[in-house]
């Protein structure tokens, strides 16, 4: 008797030993789906409370233009209230087939994660509650044994390769939907280079005559409803772009090119931003895509084809653009061919500053020619000391073109 006594014992605390264990498993599974669904809900929540300070934006052809819009944001402040889609970033208001997919797959999951939390969370609270009802009755003893439970054993591995599974082949579809390796049918192909901290956007010519290439900054113009092929490419470190409503990130890596597409599906700014740290002024490499109707687009498209046009009243400024460093640095066409900094043949027709960091307008202009070290430190561009009246110049002069 003795001996199966101890035996006993042993068994008992083996079982013990167990249960403690499955204990703690138990509640690392549930902190992390609780910290995993709060970080979710709180996403979700920062949005609906955005979304009810707002209310619903407004279509851009109801009053006002792009431009027009744009010109009255406040550039790069979080509490500026989105206009006609303008600030919102969400990945929960896509528009464009790239961004509805991945907006989809991301429900799919917090969905999941959320029964599977729901589930356990009931489990815990029921074995608690038995737990404190047994001891407020002095039941002594531990509870009933179990030697294994071939229906539970079979539950919690087959559920969980069931979900796993439906997670995989769901996010396979939509990688192959998203990832293509040729241009949609009809693409517009945009060449984006990615530099320390702006953006250069080519628009090849479609008849291969290198003449007709556009080049701008920062600022991207496409049409609506039609593919937007992007070949993604870097000049010096890894950049990613991303613009959450129209597409997900893709890097743009030294030595290799990628492509990602979207296709916006009503006209509107749509904001983005780098999404790989790629030095200290990494937080300020935004960018702005602009989806204008068709027609609208081609007027821009054949403006930004152009040469630039001064006024005689600038030649002041054209002179004192030239005998300085800018003519190395920016290309002017039909004046200069810089080969290190934004173009800026039709500098005075974008919205934005640095980037996107401040509004394009005379004042914030000459503040950056004076000094951009003061507005975005680390950047690449420097301080050319001129005087007063040679900044008055050449401000004036780039506030020409057109």
């Amino acid at each position: 008797m003795r001996y199966s006594n101890h035996g006993s014992e042993e068994k008992t605390n083996g079982l013990r030993g167990i249960r403690n264990r499955c204990g703690v498993c138990l509640a690392l599974v549930c902190l992390a789906l609780v910290g995993a669904f709060t970080v979710n809900v709180d996403a979700v929540a920062s949005q609906e409370d955005a979304r009810g300070e707002i209310e619903k934006p407004l279509a851009l052809d109801e009053k006002k233009t792009v431009a027009d819009i744009d010109r009255e944001l406040v550039v790069c402040y979080p509490d500026t209230p989105p206009v006609a889609g303008a600030g919102v970033t969400s990945i929960f208001e896509p528009d464009s087939p790239p961004a509805r997919e991945i907006r989809d797959l991301g429900w799919l999951v917090l969905a999941i994660s959320a029964g599977i939390f729901l589930v356990v969370q009931t489990l815990l609270i029921v074995a608690i509650v038995r737990g404190i009802r047994a001891k407020r009755r002095d039941e002594a003893g531990d509870p009933v044994q179990l030697h294994g439970s071939v229906p539970i054993e079979v539950a919690w591995t087959v559920i969980p390769v069931v979900i796993v599974f439906v997670l995989t082949m769901i996010t396979i579809r939509t990688i192959r939907d998203i990832d293509l390796t040729e241009a949609p049918e009809g693409a517009l192909e945009v060449v984006v280079i990615g530099h320390q901290w702006w953006w250069e956007f080519r628009y090849p010519s479609e008849d291969g005559d290198d003449g007709k290439e556009v080049v701008v900054a920062n600022e991207l113009h496409v049409p609506v409803g039609r593919p937007i092929w992007l070949r993604l490419e870097s000049a010096d470190v890894i950049h990613s772009f991303w613009v959450p409503r129209l597409a997900g990130k893709t890097d743009l890596i030294p030595g290799r090119t990628n492509y990602t597409w979207f296709e916006a599906e009503r006209p509107g700014l749509y904001l983005g931003q780098c999404a790989e740290y790629c030095g200290n002024q990494h937080a300020h490499m935004l960018l702005r895509v602009y989806a204008d109707p068709q027609e609208k687009f081609d007027e821009w498209l054949d403006t930004q084809r152009t040469a630039a046009m001064s006024e005689s009243s600038v030649e002041k400024g054209k002179r004192v653009f030239m005998e300085f460093a800018c003519m190395n640095c920016h290309t002017i066409d039909g004046v200069s061919d810089g080969m290190f900094g934004p173009n800026l043949t039709h500098v005075a027709t974008r919205d934005t500053l640095a980037s996107g960091m401040i509004p394009f307008n005379r004042e914030n202009l000459r503040a950056w020619i004076d000094d951009p070290q003061a507005i975005k430190p680390g950047c690449n561009m420097p301080a050319l000391k001129l005087d007063p009246d040679e900044l008055d110049a050449v401000t004036d002069y780039l506030f020409t073109l057109r």
